[in-house]
């Protein structure tokens, strides 16, 4: 029994290697700086607080049905593999936008696999391109949930970060990320236009799944909740007892459903980049390298221990928190640990019979390079 709980344990932090060396990265530092009552400083609660509301309220719309009924229902538009992928990955880059990137490609990745399956079996123009088609719609799937998930502060984790740290405005968050959404729309529809074959199919229309109207009633309700306390209106701490006790009321089985993982993430962060901003000579170190350049340093350093955890480390040693939002942003585009959300789809993927990691892997790492390129460039010239 011993034996098999430490197995599980050691597969989990192989799985979990941001979690694992944010957690050694901590402890190191404590070995440095003693625990003490200033630990408490490191942490920001309100941050931690909105990441378990939010994961808890997407997880419950999740469960309504909701995502899927809508996908469904676009479904009966597409006439063609190219229409067929457009829908799917516009729902993936709009979807993230309101849900995050993560539970976006949670929900609708499993959902492209199938559609693609019972496409492939009934149209024999699909079948010889399934799964060329298939890797290239999870790629750009995974790719524009990236990019959509910057356009708003609840998109992804390091947005909600760094709009909660800097105290900016919302006009003043989406003059940031407004024209790299737009700009990443139009990569979006050039992309399917000329890297989606225009083979003509039939979908099999299958009925809508229903909807949970009661439970995603009392969902969006707990939702926008959430976004009052996003935008400093609701105090996080009377978010964070409302929403509990409604979901304790309504749903427990939701507090099983938070990526805890991520939040312990967080916290290590805290605790680490905490204590070295302890040392002088760190933080005017990482400061020189920061300045003026935030933007490439940030979306380089993200290639390497992914967005989420650089837009915590850097934060701390620079105030241009408006380009370091759209330099981890960028920074999510690239390789596959870049952004945590990539993870998520590759390891769908893999599950696949027949699939082929060589093959996505290949794929996933050029389109992304291309297009990290392509915004690195335009936000070098367009925000300095």
């Amino acid at each position: 029994m011993i034996q098999m709980q430490k197995t599980t344990i050691q597969t989990y932090l192989k799985q979990n290697m941001v979690l694992t060396i944010s957690g050694l990265l901590a402890i190191l530092s404590m070995l440095l700086i003693p625990p003490s009552i200033r630990y408490i400083e490191y942490i920001d609660f309100r941050v931690l607080t909105l990441l378990f509301c939010l994961m808890l309220v997407v997880s419950g719309l999740q469960k309504t049905g909701l995502f899927h009924a809508v996908s469904t229902s676009l479904l009966k538009k597409a006439h063609s593999i190219r229409q067929l992928s457009l829908i799917l990955i516009f729902i993936s880059f709009l979807g993230s936008m309101f849900i995050t990137n993560d539970v976006a490609l949670i929900a609708f990745v499993p959902f492209t696999i199938l559609v693609l399956q019972q496409a492939s079996q009934e149209n024999e123009s699909c079948k010889q391109v399934h799964s060329h088609v298939l890797i290239m719609i999870i790629v750009f799937q995974t790719i524009f949930a990236n990019l959509g998930s910057m356009l708003t502060p609840i998109g992804n984790p390091q947005n909600l970060y760094l709009y909660s740290l800097s105290n900016m405005s919302l006009f003043e968050f989406f003059q940031y990320t407004l024209p790299l959404t737009l700009l990443s729309f139009v990569m979006l529809l050039l992309s399917c236009r000329f890297c989606i074959p225009n083979i003509p199919i039939q979908i099999p229309h299958t009925k809508a799944p229903s909807v949970e109207r009661k439970s995603l009633l009392q969902n969006s309700i707990l939702f926008f909740l959430c976004l009052l306390t996003v935008t400093h209106i609701l105090p996080w701490q009377l978010l964070l007892i409302l929403l509990s006790i409604a979901v304790f009321l309504f749903d427990k089985r939701l507090f099983f459903s938070v990526d805890y993982g991520l939040l312990a993430t967080f916290l290590f962060f805290f605790i680490f980049i905490g204590n070295m901003s302890e040392f002088s000579l760190v933080k005017n170190l990482l400061q020189n390298l920061l300045e003026g350049k935030e933007i490439l340093v940030s979306s380089l350093t993200s290639q390497v221990i992914s967005n989420v955890p650089c837009a915590i480390l850097l934060s701390n040693f620079t105030t241009s928190y408006g380009k370091l939002l759209v330099g981890v942003n960028i920074g999510g585009l690239g390789t596959l640990i870049a952004s945590l959300a990539s993870l998520i789809s590759w390891q769908q993927y893999r599950t696949i019979a027949h699939a082929n990691p060589r093959k996505y892997f290949i794929t996933f790492t050029i389109y992304n390079v291309v297009f990290f390129l392509i915004l690195l460039g335009f936000s070098l010239i367009y925000y300095g």
